[in-house]
């Protein structure tokens, strides 16, 4: 087959019958194929065309699925290739197995053929990505675009049909109900995945030259302190240097510098060390959960969040500041879904400092028209976190503001999907809703709220330890 200056598929499968029902699966919808019997005659294939993607069988005469893989996998010519096995092994150390050796997906047998399509299709797009970042930041940006139109467009919609539903019968009302929450776990799904995906590898850019900075520091203050050393010495045998080195030293303040640059140093060192950290708490908060719950420190997500929300609570001229007490228990490593949960701390903190901040602003104004100072008789924008064990078998965080609190009213609607106290534009309304999903539907736990107007708020989320 003529391949040249396109992308194809290669099939590794010892079955006939394999081999011709996903040739004509992936002909139909389009795409090049290539096929071979074994592992052997792959690799010979791909020395001479390297495919775009293989579907890789592990159960094969001769060398097995998972030999081809490591032996494409050290070869440098075709280790980028992506491969994806094919297996009725559905075992998971099998599945760890293939992926440790660099496989990036498993179609499990009997195949379902728009399965294998739509894994083929999302790795190969992947791949294509990869080569062009450029132009898919450029097409990230425009979709970012169109979701804000579009989620703008849906909450205009939903207050439009709130109000019609409001006349209709029960069954509508609930066929409505329905409806949301399949909005809303589809945004949130798609919004998650893009926004992780992006966050993750922005990390992994920046932390590359970070570290080199950051490691190269310690090594450029050891020289520095030897060259200081080294100019005391001169200085101490030999005091009166020549007319040039005097002058040089006076244009330069030597004594100055021998001060300052230790000090600058250590400057340099505290900021690669908050970089650092920054970069640590968006690996923590975005990490993509694969699939099954992880065992793991609440309060690292805790201190991961609060990190990347440090922006908001810094003082600036506008704002006073907010300050985070945290009163953490002594809570045992807890079995969940750490990405979710991380979105769950990061919706209702934010919500938080929104409350705050709007607070404020209030305060401000009224400041501005009465001539009083109102902000020397309000307290200190607080947040307090707090955490413990409840029982044999569930742990709590509270999450506490001394904010304006909210109304009975507001308090019975605050997880309904697209409901929103905020201004047109600035939410969507979908965060408490996701969230409540998160920890009632996804964890078995309770997410409730304690407020009432001019006393804060306190959200509680509580979740099984195992």
């Amino acid at each position: 087959m003529d391949t040249q200056g396109k992308d194809f598929i290669l099939i590794v499968d010892d079955s006939a019958n394999n081999l011709e029902l996903l040739s004509d699966t992936l002909i139909n919808a389009g795409f090049e194929v290539a096929v071979a019997i074994d592992g052997e005659t792959a690799i010979e294939q791909i020395e001479y065309e390297p495919p775009a993607l293989i579907l890789l069988d592990v159960m094969m005469p001769g060398i097995d699925g998972f030999e081809t893989c490591r032996r494409l996998k050290a070869n440098p010519s075709t280790k980028d290739i992506p491969i994806i096995f094919m297996t009725a092994l559905a075992e998971t150390v099998h599945k760890v197995k293939g992926l440790d050796l660099g496989a990036v997906d498993y179609i499990i047998k009997p195949f379902q053929q728009e399965e294998v399509l739509a894994r083929v299709r999302v790795h190969l797009k992947l791949r294509t990505l990869t080569k062009t970042l450029e132009e898919q930041n450029t097409r990230l940006l425009e979709e970012i675009e169109q979701r804000t139109a579009a989620e703008a467009a849906l909450q205009q919609l939903t207050q439009d049909l709130e109000k019609q539903v409001e006349e209709r019968t029960a069954k509508l009302a609930e066929a409505m109900k329905n409806w949301q929450q399949a909005q809303t776990i589809l945004v949130h799904s798609e919004k998650m995945s893009s926004l992780g995906q992006m966050i993750t590898g922005v990390a992994h850019e920046i932390n590359n030259p970070v570290s080199s900075i950051h490691g190269n520091l310690s090594c450029a203050g050891e020289y520095i302190e030897d060259l200081l050393a080294l100019l005391q010495l001169y200085s101490q045998h030999y005091p009166n240097p020549v007319p040039e080195i005097q002058n040089k030293s006076q244009d330069i303040d030597i004594n100055f510098l021998a001060k300052d640059l230790p000090a600058l140093l250590n400057s340099m060192q505290l900021g690669t060390d908050r970089i650092c950290e920054i970069i640590n708490s968006l690996r923590n908060f975005s990490r993509v959960d694969p699939g099954a719950m992880m065992v793991v420190d609440l309060h690292q997500g805790l201190d991961s969040t609060i990190i990347l929300l440090q922006h908001r609570l810094k003082q600036t001229g506008k704002s006073s500041g907010i300050q985070v007490f945290k009163k953490y228990g002594k809570l045992p490593p807890v079995e969940c879904y750490p990405g979710p949960l991380n979105q769950v701390f990061m919706n209702i903190l934010a919500n938080a400092i929104d409350a705050l901040e709007e607070s404020e602003y209030r305060n401000q104004k009224v400041e501005a028209m009465n001539g009083i100072s109102v902000r020397s008789n309000s307290p200190t924008p607080t947040i307090c976190i707090h955490t413990e064990v409840t029982d044999t078998n569930h742990i709590m965080i509270g999450i506490l503001d001394n904010g304006p609190g909210m109304s009975e009213e507001v308090q019975s609607r605050l997880f309904e999907p697209f409901f929103t106290t905020k201004p047109f534009g600035k939410g969507t309304g979908l965060g408490l809703s996701i969230s409540y999903e998160i920890v009632v539907e996804k964890h078995g736990g309770m997410l409730s709220c304690i407020s009432a107007p001019g006393k804060g708020a306190e959200f509680i989320i509580e979740i099984p330890i195992r």
